[in-house]
């Protein structure tokens, strides 16, 4: 356990920083309420009377500074494939646990490949302590106990809802950069498809439904979690955006050009996430499934609150974790760091249930 006590949250005037920030207060964790522009963290501050910080992730001697008195950060701001590069720098130099709630495989990827950093610095690096990924990586963990030997994994949520600008805004930034393609991971190599390029009917709790093969994080965190060498990733969208996710294929260019990233921003700002109503009643289901060279099979089912409040639980469940224990300094996916079952923690959540 570090002897600092105080913590951060940056990015905190974000919408999903807000919900954090709000419930750290309401657990009495009194984090640092971060970001880089003055004004939306000095009225946040002020409305939960909390202390605050500003500085940008650009200027390396200023953020080092700004936490060099933080047992930990728990980085909000996204897009995380322009932040958390930056700010796993400076807590690697002012050995700062680093956390943050992405979905995005390379920052998994690249945040892996700093174990040996964050070893030496004895320090935590645990990306994705939200909806992405902290269900999934559970359930792939609880897959894996009960088919050691699987050598395929499937993974699959029914979460559907509001987006938040910065969700939204980092679907904008992959189609700029030409990543929004689709991915799966085959003999433990992680090798593009087109988007959308598999379907599957997925048996859920309380009701089967079509989903389409997706990017998701898990492509890298279930590989470290498990080395299940085989995995796939499916979401459950609306018919229509399933064809229109097919059809991105073809227009990807148009929308990495100028005019398609300014519609794309556009839209991005709109997004308001969900609203108080879809927080507190809204749900999600996720299924998985393992096999092995013989053919058997098991499966798990799972349910949790919204993903946006179960990522404002997640990140407020890792933080405390970590100001109250002393892990060995590395990498760690979030069922590595807190457990194969830490989401049954959170309120909301069903038990894994595997058959």
């Amino acid at each position: 356990m570090s002897s600092r006590a105080a913590w951060m949250i940056y990015g905190a005037n974000g919408y999903t920083g807000r919900l954090v920030a709000a419930e750290a207060g309401r657990r009495g964790l009194n984090p640092v309420l971060a970001g880089r522009r003055a004004g939306p963290i000095e009225k946040l501050a002020a409305e939960l009377g909390l202390p605050m910080r500003v500085f940008d992730l650009d200027d390396v001697p200023a953020a080092t500074a700004a936490i060099a008195d933080m047992a930990v950060v728990a980085n909000c701001a996204g897009p995380f494939a322009a932040t958390s590069a930056p700010m796993i720098d400076a807590c690697l130099t002012s050995r700062a646990h680093y956390l943050d709630i992405t979905g995005e495989i390379d920052v998994f990827l690249a945040a892996q490949r700093r174990h040996a950093d964050a070893q030496a610095a004895g320090i935590v690096i645990c990306p994705g302590v939200g909806f992405d990924v902290i269900p999934t990586d559970c359930m792939a963990a609880v897959l894996k106990e009960a088919l050691p030997d699987a050598t395929h994994l499937i993974l699959a949520f029914d979460a559907r809802g509001a987006m938040s600008p910065g969700t939204a805004r980092t679907i904008a930034r992959s189609l700029r950069l030409g990543q929004h393609g689709g991915r799966v991971r085959r003999n433990g190599v992680i090798e593009e498809v087109p988007l959308a390029h598999s379907w599957r009917r997925i048996d859920f709790a309380g009701g089967s439904a079509t989903a389409i093969a997706i990017p998701w994080g898990d492509l890298a965190t279930a590989w470290f979690s498990t080395g299940i060498p085989n995995i796939e990733t499916y979401a459950v969208v609306p018919r229509a955006a399933a064809i229109a996710s097919r059809a991105l294929n073809w227009v990807r260019p148009l929308l990495a050009s100028t005019p398609g990233q300014t519609l794309l921003t556009r839209l991005a700002n709109r997004a308001s996430g969900p609203s108080e109503e879809q927080l507190r009643t809204g749900r999600s289901r996720l299924w998985g499934e393992v096999r092995n060279a013989a053919g058997e099979r098991r499966t798990a089912h799972l349910e949790t609150a919204n993903g946006y409040r179960l990522t404002a639980d997640g990140t407020t469940m890792a933080v405390q974790y970590l100001l109250t224990n002393a892990p060995s300094g590395g990498y760690y996916t979030p069922s590595m760091l807190l457990g194969a079952r830490c989401v049954e923690q959170l309120p909301g959540s069903t038990p894994i249930r595997v058959e």
